[in-house]
């Protein structure tokens, strides 16, 4: 393509972005993200799809909770994507693996739908250390891999990478947010105990919520933490050292099966009648929970992923995703894997359109990456920054509730909400968790 040409093309991206600036400085401006129009100009150059590597949970016992929901967000998402006109006229078709299968073969996995399936991207990985197997991979291939929902600190903050990006936070606004949340409720509390699955999720999540929560209480007494195994599913021993001890709260990262078998076995036994338990995610659906979940329950969420935060009446991508979802299944899309993965769809959107608007056509994979790095997007969570991890690595604000059944709605919604903003539950740029909550939060805005 000539010069001439080039720079005309590259004009005519620029004039679009020109347009929409003035569009949108003559409309009201809203507090939350606009819809994206219905049929988008064709990007010079694009091609008639772009294969995106889909790696979640299909089967196991993080599909329920995570991996099929993330599923089927996805495969709705992308069907409205396509009806816009996809990427900048390229169709987005999914190649969907089960992410069960051996940290091992996570990578022998990778190395497939790059090399024989040929896709453009991946998005994928709810497991941490499926994530951190398989980033140096990406590395190695030239793959552009977008980490969707695992939790792990640790992918950016102990490693560097140009190909891997992850949309969504990390874990640490997971225990920083319980432990402001706690205080904030219970603030005279004085014990706790910590029951969580033993493996790096749980023990991770209870060292960022316990140093959390003494940085900024130092008189809490932990009276014991427990370690069940990794879907153990049966706890009547730890549930009878947890009514010997009688701490005021009980802080688990619980999910899945794990989840829903400790709140069925506590309330049979009264746990809830004596003190508070507080988990650090969603853990598992609660609509699917209907009458059933006690009330006076703290709940987290990692990222305003529920159905009422951001407020769809707010933000138009919110409404949008709940009404699909809802017309295609019945039912809310369940908050962690559901959003996270709509949040991956978006950023690759507004990565590629970004790339080709500065370049005036169809993008190079090193383009992409420079438009992704401090890359802000709009999804139905609300405004997406990639602000931390020199650029690759998301923040979001924590939301915490308590559980209050609403006759209605017909299962809980959530009783005194806190927002955490992003500033005072993510680490600035270049510092890691532990080491901003050993410091003492500095810069935090609360």
């Amino acid at each position: 393509m000539g010069t001439r040409a080039s720079r005309k093309l590259a004009f005519i991206w620029r004039l679009f972005a020109v347009l929409g600036l003035v569009a949108a400085a003559c409309s009201p401006a809203p507090s939350a993200p606009t819809q994206p129009p219905a049929g988008q100009p064709k990007i010079p150059g694009a091609p008639s799809e772009i294969k995106v590597g889909l790696v979640t949970f299909l089967s196991g016992a993080a599909s329920g909770p995570f991996g099929i929901p993330a599923r089927t967000a996805a495969e709705v998402w992308v069907d409205k994507l396509n009806r816009e006109g996809g990427i900048g006229g390229a169709q987005i078709k999914l190649v969907i693996v089960d992410e069960n299968v051996p940290t091992d073969q996570q990578v022998v996995q990778l190395r497939r739908l790059a090399l024989d399936e040929k896709v453009d991207l991946v998005i994928g990985y709810i497991s941490s250390a499926n994530c951190l197997a398989v980033a140096p991979v990406a590395e190695e291939l030239k793959l552009l891999t977008v980490l969707f929902d695992c939790g792990t600190n640790q992918v950016f903050e102990e490693g560097r990478y140009k190909y891997v990006f992850r949309t969504a936070a990390h874990t640490g606004i997971d225990g920083i947010g319980a432990a402001r949340y706690l205080l904030m409720v219970k603030p005279d509390v004085k014990t706790v105990a910590g029951i969580n699955q033993d493996y790096a999720w749980g023990r991770d999540s209870w060292e960022i919520f316990i140093r959390a929560l003494r940085k900024l209480k130092p008189d809490v007494q932990v009276l014991d933490t427990l370690w069940p195994r990794l879907q153990q599913n049966e706890f009547s021993g730890e549930i009878s050292k947890l009514l010997s001890l009688k701490p005021e709260v009980v802080f688990t990262s619980f999910w899945g099966g794990d989840f829903v078998s400790f709140i069925n076995q506590a309330r049979a036994r009264g746990v809830f009648d004596q003190t508070t338990i507080l988990f650090n995610n969603d853990g598992s659906n609660i609509e699917e929970f209907g009458k059933d979940l006690p009330d006076g329950i703290i709940i987290g969420f990692r990222g305003p992923h529920w159905i009422e935060y951001p407020d769809p009446n707010q933000n138009p991508l919110q409404k949008e995703f709940i009404d699909l979802y809802r017309a295609k299944y019945g039912k809310y899309p369940m908050p962690h894997g559901s959003y996270h993965v709509v949040q991956a769809l978006q950023g690759v959107k507004a990565a590629y359109e970004k790339a080709a608007q500065a370049a005036g056509r169809w993008p190079t994979v090193d383009e992409v990456i420079k438009a992704f790095e401090y890359l802000e997007f709009d999804s139905p969570s609300g405004r997406i920054s990639m602000a931390i991890g020199y650029g690759h690595q998301a923040v979001e604000p924590a939301v915490y509730g308590i559980t209050k059944l609403d006759p209605q709605l017909g299962f809980s919604r959530l009783d005194r909400v806190k927002v955490f903003p992003v500033k005072c539950v993510n680490p600035p740029d270049g510092v890691k968790t532990l080491d901003w909550i050993d410091q003492g939060f500095p810069g935090a805005q609360c």
